[in-house]
């Protein structure tokens, strides 16, 4: 009998091997595809999650594979700064922001997890579909194999089967109506090259940010995405998850974006592949542990990706995990603490995204100044706008004075 049987190898259950393993129990990962490919786009790891990431030694890996954000922007449509922070070290953080690319992120650590659990200990075409929890154990059923465990973890992402199994009746992800276009372009680098913006507002925005440093041809890859709102009740593409984009859906939008410092329809066309996803998540749950089962990252809590809390969330989940355990063994006490500690907070920010998060800024202007401004401050003020980005920083945990103060878990 194994300490920990994880399903699902994407990034919440190879960081919750990670962390278990160096927590000192014995543990395995059950994922459900033939082959992990480095699928995706870009997404961010805000310093919370990258402070854990470094503890389990992986600095140099993520130094070698994303790049150290720098600031970022929210400007309007037509490119005027509403705020702008810096971010990682540059904003007093012990810890670095990375931007990097979801699939090579998932890569460096299921490398991790192969050269120190070893290279059976992330069994592919294991598809997840029961836990039978008892007293003592768990007997998790994952392709035509039954394994028997102290503790099972459920990171098997949106559309998790064991997450299905005590909620049957919950249907699919909720859709808000927002559409996403997804990308990377090879290009010039904009601002200082390392810059996240922001921009538009609640019913169309554009973000991009670079995920690699300019090459020896002066060009960086840049990730972007381009979202459009829809009503709800429109008929849309809305469960298909990696379906390529057709640009006259969305590019005549954002014709007229171009910005002393952007080119955005210039981005968008240099795309060699678009994407298009629909913006969902659930409802929070009341529960998330039965027996010596609980759930982890999406298949607990997804969320709308504002706020750039998605992959970090699940990566803080790994690393309560890995406390409890260490706290109390690899027993239903341990998952009761890691749920009592990760549930109330992720709810919180599952609620707040649906509120547009730190994002408010762009709708709130948008609103007050559909046309444009020429003075700011007649618009939002200063201490407006610092008070909304400082209260999402609490609420996602990562506020640079609390997160500096907090100690190192393996020590």
């Amino acid at each position: 009998m194994i300490d920990v049987a994880i399903a699902g190898a994407g990034i919440g259950g190879l960081a919750a091997a990670l962390s278990l393993a160096k927590a000192g129990l014995d543990v395995r990962v059950f994922e459900s595809v033939r082959e992990i490919r480095p699928l995706g786009v870009g997404i961010n790891l805000l310093p919370h999650s990258v402070r854990h990431l470094f503890e389990l030694g992986l600095q140099p890996a993520l130094d070698a594979t994303g790049i150290r954000t720098s600031e970022l922007r929210y400007t309007t449509t037509r490119g005027e700064t509403i705020w702008r922070e810096p971010r990682g070290l540059e904003a007093g953080y012990r810890w670095p922001q990375f931007s990097i690319h979801r699939g090579r992120l998932q890569g460096l650590l299921l490398a991790a997890v192969r050269d120190r659990l070893g290279t059976d200990a992330v069994l592919l075409d294991h598809a997840a579909t029961s836990v039978e929890t008892r007293a003592d154990r768990a007997i998790l059923t994952a392709g035509e194999e039954t394994v028997e465990a102290r503790l099972v973890i459920a990171a098997d992402g949106i559309h998790s089967a064991l997450r299905a199994r005590h909620y049957a009746d919950e249907g699919p992800p909720i859709w808000n109506g927002a559409i996403l276009w997804r990308a990377t372009t090879e290009a010039v680098p904009y601002l200082d090259g390392r810059t996240m913006c922001m921009c538009g507002h609640e019913k169309q925005k554009f973000v991009c940010y670079p995920i690699t440093p300019a090459g020896s041809d002066g060009r960086a890859t840049i990730n972007w995405i381009a979202e459009r709102r829809f009503p709800t009740d429109r008929a849309w593409r809305r469960e298909d998850w990696n379906r390529s984009g057709d640009l006259k859906e969305f590019l005549p939008h954002f014709a007229d974006w171009r910005f002393p410092w952007l080119d955005v329809p210039a981005l968008i066309e240099g795309a060699a592949a678009v994407y298009e996803y629909p913006m969902v998540d659930r409802e929070p749950l009341p529960r998330w542990t039965f027996g010596r089962m609980t759930l982890l990252g999406y298949a607990a809590h997804p969320m709308y990706p504002i706020g750039s809390n998605g992959a970090s969330q699940a990566i803080l989940d790994a690393r309560a995990l890995a406390g409890a355990t260490m706290r109390h063994g690899p027993t239903p006490e341990a998952l009761a603490a890691y749920e009592s500690e990760r549930r109330p907070k992720t709810s919180g920010i599952v609620l707040a995204n649906r509120r547009n998060g730190p994002e408010q800024v762009m709708q709130i202007v948008e609103e007050r100044a559909p046309g444009g401004f020429s003075e700011l401050n007649a618009i939002i003020s200063h201490d407006e706008l610092a008070g909304i980005a400082s209260t999402y920083k609490k609420l996602a945990g990562f506020d640079p004075a609390i997160l500096n103060a907090e100690p190192d878990l393996y020590r």
